[in-house]
């Protein structure tokens, strides 16, 4: 028994990317969860409409106050102003009029509603209302776009990853290589190949979702299919790239914890804005941002194409720009 001890150590040691992944990798993360889940200075930007200046002096201590001159279209104003939240009085009394449920706006009501206890003690709580309702009962349906995106990321990664690594460890690819056909066409060979693949398991996921879990969708499903497809080929993307550079399959997992998971955080689960460090601004680094950011326009939103046009763009790009890096990376094989 001491003998296989002293080996596994010994083989440990001399796999140096293992060891620092394994030490070292649990603390990356947990530095990232601290960043993003830690206490947020985020300062709510709150809209208001005839509003008495006592009021608003007191609500401008905890809150970045836009006054609107006559009560506009609020949910027009909250999109085009990025306001999180318009507030305004009638006969009946206060409102509160939010796009969506998530920190940003649970951040505006709670601002309102301290300010409310502060200078209005003993009177009735305002009116809340959503622009974007979900199926309350259905928990799912308010991060759907957030699910459906990140599963269908993390297979698709895994998927390709692990068949790059045993086209090699086949000597599949060597073979390939051996012959005059250039790096470009053999990973547009292998990216086409897996990202059909992929392609009809990101119609299945939305399909099934849609027509037998009901999960709400106010806009295209076509369009959800063409995000989650442009998603597939991005994933199968950094699954090769990852595989390049992984000596084995166990090696292609290790990548799980620094490729995937950075993903997560910025897939729309926690609103960018509330991220301190401005570490909000790394989304454009992660493709699962642009597929979610679309999936959350359609599906909550209700838009169309060209209002999710800039995502779709953003998305092709990074499947442009994974493709180029995957032809330079396999110059450590062959150089054509």
């Amino acid at each position: 028994m001491l003998s296989i001890w002293k080996r596994i150590m010994y083989q440990i040691k001399n796999d140096k990317r293992s060891l620092g992944l394994l030490l070292f990798a649990p603390l990356l993360v947990l530095t990232l969860l601290y960043f993003i889940l830690g206490d947020s200075d985020y300062v709510p930007k709150i809209a208001i409409y005839d509003m008495d200046q006592t009021y608003i002096t007191k609500l401008e201590q905890n809150a970045n106050v836009t006054l609107a001159d006559e009560k506009p279209d609020i949910k027009d104003y909250l999109e085009e102003e990025g306001a999180d939240a318009f507030l305004w009085r009638d006969n009946s009394g206060q409102h509160i009029t939010l796009l969506e449920k998530n920190s940003k706006s649970a951040a505006a009501v709670k601002t309102i509603q301290e300010t409310n206890q502060s200078l209005q003690k003993g009177q009735s709580g305002p009116e809340i209302s959503y622009i974007y309702e979900t199926n309350e009962d259905n928990q799912l349906d308010s991060l759907s776009y957030v699910f459906l995106g990140v599963l269908s990321f993390f297979f698709v990664f895994i998927l390709s990853g692990m068949s790059f690594v045993r086209e090699r460890f086949g000597q599949t690819l060597e073979r390939m290589l051996m012959t005059p056909i250039s790096r470009f066409a053999v990973i547009g060979g292998y990216t086409l190949g897996y990202g059909v693949l992929s392609a009809i398991q990101s119609i299945l996921i939305i399909l099934f979702s849609v027509y037998v879990l009901k999960l709400q969708v106010e806009g295209s499903v076509l369009l959800c299919i063409l995000v989650m497809i442009l998603m597939s080929f991005s994933a199968v993307s950094i699954g090769a790239l990852a595989s390049i550079f992984s000596n084995n399959e166990l090696q292609m997992v290790q990548f799980i914890p620094i490729v995937l998971i950075p993903q997560i955080f910025y897939s729309g689960l926690i609103p960018l804005d509330t991220i301190p460090f401005g570490l909000g601004k790394l989304c454009y680094l992660t493709p699962v941002y642009y597929g979610c950011t679309s999936l959350e326009k359609i599906m909550i939103q209700g838009k169309g194409f060209m209002e999710i046009m800039p995502w779709v763009i953003g998305s092709i790009l990074y499947i442009a720009v994974l493709f180029a890096f995957n032809v330079k990376a396999l110059k450590k094989y062959r150089r054509l």
